[in-house]
């Protein structure tokens, strides 16, 4: 039998099954990983937009933890939607000897800030230097580098200064522009660069594309794929789910997982 890398998974539930828990287990599956989750938060939500959140009871969450860490030790871990400071702490402390994936889920596609100043502060001070890759949006790159992003230079140079902050490796997101390509940029702790050029898709159905990417990251990671490849695998994944999304919804729709 193949190895199935066990992909620990923790982010909030996305009741409408495109972002967030759902799309993490899909991706992960697809790639034929196994996927352990914690939960926290639920929301309420669907393509039109979020409707209430419901951030769970520290205790469950730190629970959760603790249970996977006792009986099923992950090979990478993908975090995504976090929104309390104790639980980002706690994590920091007790996953850290782990390959993680911190998607820094801060600011929506839209530019809409999600989380409060000081779990963003938490975050910078306590998950990112424990990271092996961090994946920004522009958004969340500009809040994390205190830099303005207005092009590919920009782009370039807050991965730069992203670094300082001690994580080993940055994957600055694109999508800024009226450019008909999106570029993605990678900047290693070793000093290399790469940019990863895709053609933009004119679509609606784009919702939980970050965490699908840094899913599918994870899980090519974990089975054993370098993290150049492991990139580029992921981009084509989420770039062919958009291509035959199922139209699903009145709003911004999922993507085609499988």
């Amino acid at each position: 039998m193949s190895f199935i890398p066990k992909v620990l998974i923790i982010a909030g539930s996305d009741s409408g099954g495109g972002a967030g828990i759902q799309a993490d287990i899909k991706t992960t599956s697809f790639f034929k990983g196994y996927a352990m989750t914690v939960v926290t938060a639920i929301t309420a939500q669907n393509t039109i937009g979020v409707q209430s959140i419901y951030p769970l009871p520290k205790q469950i969450v730190i629970d959760q933890i603790n249970s996977i860490n006792n009986d099923l030790t992950p090979d990478v871990i993908k975090i995504g939607m976090l929104a309390d400071e104790e639980i980002i702490e706690y994590i920091s402390m007790n996953i850290s000897n782990h390959k993680i994936v911190l998607d820094p889920v801060m600011v929506a596609t839209s530019g809409d800030v999600l989380v409060s100043d000081e779990v963003i502060t938490s975050i910078k001070s306590n998950l990112v230097s424990k990271s092996f890759l961090i994946t920004p949006n522009i958004h969340e790159a500009e809040i994390l580098s205190g830099k303005k992003i207005n092009n590919l230079e920009d782009q370039i140079d807050a991965g730069k200064k992203l670094l300082k902050l001690e994580c080993k490796n940055v994957l600055v997101k694109g999508g800024h522009g009226n450019s008909d390509n999106i570029s993605d940029v990678l900047i290693t702790s070793n000093g290399d660069e790469h940019i990863f050029e895709s053609k933009k898709i004119n679509s609606t159905n784009t919702h939980g594309t970050g965490c699908s990417l840094a899913s599918a990251i994870a899980t090519n990671i974990g089975l054993g794929i370098n993290l150049k490849d492991s990139i580029r695998i992921s981009i084509e994944y989420v770039q062919n789910g958009i291509k035959k999304a199922p139209n699903f919804g009145l709003g911004n729709g999922p993507i085609r997982h499988f």
